[in-house]
């Protein structure tokens, strides 16, 4: 344990005597006693130590005498540290070597509503300029494709295209299957209370075939695909890789961007069809064990109940959501930033996007299709 005594050699003198243990893991005297004691001696001009009885000694003794070293500085007393052990010295003398430069935090500044305003609608209308001049040069990429004339490789494609689409079928299967099931539920509710569960085989197959299914497959999508296309493109971006292939001359649009959007738009319908197959087995599942429908009449009325017109409605929205999910991803990953966190934040922003951008063009599509009567 550490303790201190105090010794008014003269009126401008103080001697401060260590003794015993002065560790972190030990019970020591506070600093703040010693500088009240300082206070007290109006006419105090040096304070002096003395450390012949101290035994032990870590961090915890620099601390207490660092304070002491400070408040003596504020004061224009002299802290004499020449009893001091040599290394002690040097650590109190690195400690106090440079001074905390003012005005080095950082000042919390409380700006105008005004002021947030604008700067919110500058920040909009930069990224909107950034996505627009982003969507214009896909497009040019794709139409070169289709003109032959693209420098999209192969090997670049079918790694991307396995990964979004066999990669995706597990969590796509349980995620359409507790969908149907969810759906099913719910209309089993109220309908039973008209006994009309068999109408539970319509609610299911329209729903999932029509919007569902393809809403629930670009979301999926969204947090699996488009975060890992961000994330990718945003490591590259660290790495400065992208900048390696503009150097050697091949557009980053073309190779990276590119095949990824291919490959999500090719793969959503097939994905969305699937996922549609399980949302209808699994409101088949409530329907045949719960309701006690028949097999056959649940099949034949989910048959009846559908139409052509709400497969290509359905396809039509997963076609949509596989560019969007794909565009917002590679987006984002492009406009990462060069640090770790910057990767992080790329991805989570992409699925924001993503999603909200599904949600929008739903609801463009769904307006469409009333509109035309469809």
């Amino acid at each position: 344990m550490g303790k201190i005594k105090y010794i008014n050699s003269s009126d401008t003198t103080l001697l401060i005597i260590l003794e015993g243990d002065w560790c972190f893991d030990q019970e020591v005297p506070c600093a703040d006693d010693i500088i009240s004691q300082i206070d007290s001696l109006p006419d105090l001009k040096q304070v002096t130590l003395n450390r012949d009885k101290l035994t032990k000694w870590d961090s915890g003794l620099l601390s207490f005498l660092f304070k002491i070293n400070i408040h003596c500085l504020g004061q224009n007393i002299l802290f004499q540290k020449k009893s001091l052990e040599n290394g002690m010295q040097r650590l109190l003398s690195l400690a106090t070597a440079v001074p905390e430069r003012k005005k080095a935090r950082k000042e919390k500044k409380s700006h105008s509503f005004l002021t947030k305003a604008g700067t919110t609608f500058v920040n909009f209308t930069s990224s909107a300029k950034e996505m627009l001049n982003f969507l214009g040069e896909a497009t040019i990429a794709f139409l070169k494709l289709i003109s032959g004339q693209s420098s999209m490789r192969q090997s670049v494609f079918m790694p991307i295209f396995q990964d979004c689409s066999s990669g995706a079928l597990p969590i796509v299967s349980l995620i359409s299957a507790l969908v149907g099931l969810i759906l099913a539920f719910v209309g089993a509710i109220q309908l039973v209370m008209f006994g009309a569960e068999i109408y539970v085989a319509s609610l299911v197959g329209i729903s999932m075939i029509r919007v569902m299914g393809a809403v629930m497959t670009g979301v999926i999508m969204a947090g699996r695909t488009g975060a890992a296309f961000a994330a990718q493109l945003g490591t590259m971006e660290v790495n400065e890789e992208i900048d390696a292939l503009k150097t050697l001359g091949i557009s980053p649009m073309e190779y990276l961007v590119l095949p990824r959007m291919l490959a999500l738009a090719i793969t959503m319908p097939l994905l969305c069809l699937y996922a549609d197959l399980m949302g209808i087995i699994g409101g088949m599942i409530v329907g045949v064990f719960m309701l006690d429908l028949n097999f056959m009449e649940y099949f034949n009325m989910t048959r009846a109940s559908i139409s052509l017109n709400d497969f290509s409605i359905g396809l039509f929205h997963s076609l949509v959501f596989g560019i969007l999910v794909a565009l917002a991803g590679c987006l984002r990953g492009m406009q990462c930033k060069r640090s770790a966190s910057a990767v992080g934040d790329a991805a989570t922003s992409a699925v924001v996007t993503g999603i909200v951008a599904i949600v929008i063009a739903t609801a463009v599509i769904t307006l469409l299709c009333n509109i035309i009567g469809i």
